[in-house]
């Protein structure tokens, strides 16, 4: 079965190899969930490549963006015969036909554009499709659902309900939709979900989120919020971490089991229908207990999905079709 996959954080693991000094790590082959001889066994078409900027380590965000994009660049040229750049629905035709993956450009943390929308233009001139407007932190653009700093208190961690875009965050998204680049709400706050939802036309995303009603987590999407980005035409990218599928004491009790996300799905699908969701995995974003350990096992949830009672046209759905289809109606050519 086809993989498109919305989010990883495989790029920001590749540049602290490089920036702590240790032994740089490539993407064809290395020790995290997702390098490219993985990916062939887990028959990936497409994987979004987030550009991750973590804010605690208090470097700047547009350096360090700009040299995860670097490497980007640097580690499809090695690889050309294997993975190539997609900046356009045609771009992922053309990589389908060559049989190569297609490796999308994707940020997870709005501050890379230091609020000046110039740089945003920019970083779509650079390849960028996708962008989480905040992670965990208050940023120019907007609030984030935040998870409190002492773990015992996770579940249930509450949503920001008052704080949601800021004046920047209502300028970028309106020049997001202009230039055909996808908005993903994944880290945004409730209130500022809602607010996507009033200012906006085009379907969003949320990249990497599964449903609260089966996970109290304020990362995950209500039913109400399920329901809303589906109707705009929307995908919700399934997230493998634990914490995000099961309540436990702490993050690190959560198992991220297969037959799990599979009750995930069932949910936001009945919701929402078969069109609005895809996988998310925050694959090298995510630890602990994974049943699925990287990206060569993706046929672990097909089997689940198949056992929870998927048609095999259903799964195709989930697993690229739904973010595929994202993609043509947002993305200019």
């Amino acid at each position: 079965m086809k993989v498109a996959d919305m989010h990883c954080d495989t790029l920001a693991e590749l540049w602290y190899t490089r920036w702590d000094g240790a032994v740089p790590m490539e993407l064809k082959k290395n020790s995290l969930h997702i390098d490219i001889e993985k990916m062939r066994k887990g028959d990936y078409l497409l994987q979004n490549f987030a550009v991750f900027v973590n804010l605690d380590r208090k470097l700047d965000p547009l350096e360090s963006a700009l040299y995860q994009i670097d490497i980007f660049y640097e580690e499809l040229r090695k690889n050309a015969d294997m993975i190539r750049l997609a900046k356009s629905f045609a771009d992922i035709e053309k990589n389908m036909q060559d049989g190569v993956i297609s490796g999308v450009l994707s940020i997870e943390e709005g501050a890379v554009c230091k609020g000046k929308v110039e740089f945003l233009r920019i970083m779509y001139q650079l390849g960028v499709r996708m962008m989480t407007l905040t992670w965990n932190h208050e940023n120019e653009l907007g609030y984030p659902n935040n998870v409190p700093t002492d773990s015992s208190t996770v579940f249930p961690c509450g949503p920001e309900t008052l704080l949601g875009l800021k004046e920047k965050g209502y300028e970028f998204i309106e020049e997001m939709e202009r230039l055909g680049m996808v908005i993903d709400v994944s880290h945004l706050s409730d209130a500022g979900f809602y607010q996507i939802l009033e200012h906006t036309k085009k379907p969003f995303a949320a990249s990497h989120s599964n449903a609260r009603s089966l996970c109290r987590h304020c990362r995950n999407l209500s039913d109400d919020m399920i329901v809303k980005l589906a109707g705009r035409g929307g995908v919700i990218g399934l997230n493998y971490l634990g914490s995000f599928l099961e309540e436990g004491e702490t993050d690190r009790t959560c198992h991220s089991r297969v037959s799990r996300m599979a009750e995930h799905a069932r949910h936001i699908t009945n919701l929402g229908g078969m069109e609005c969701l895809g996988l998310g995995s925050d694959f090298d974003g995510i630890t602990h207990n994974l049943e699925m350990k990287d990206s060569s096992m993706l046929p672990l949830l097909e089997d689940a999905l198949k056992k929870a009672g998927f048609s095999s046209s259903d799964i195709e759905k989930i697993f690229y079709k739904n973010v595929l289809n994202l993609y043509k109606e947002v993305w200019k050519a």
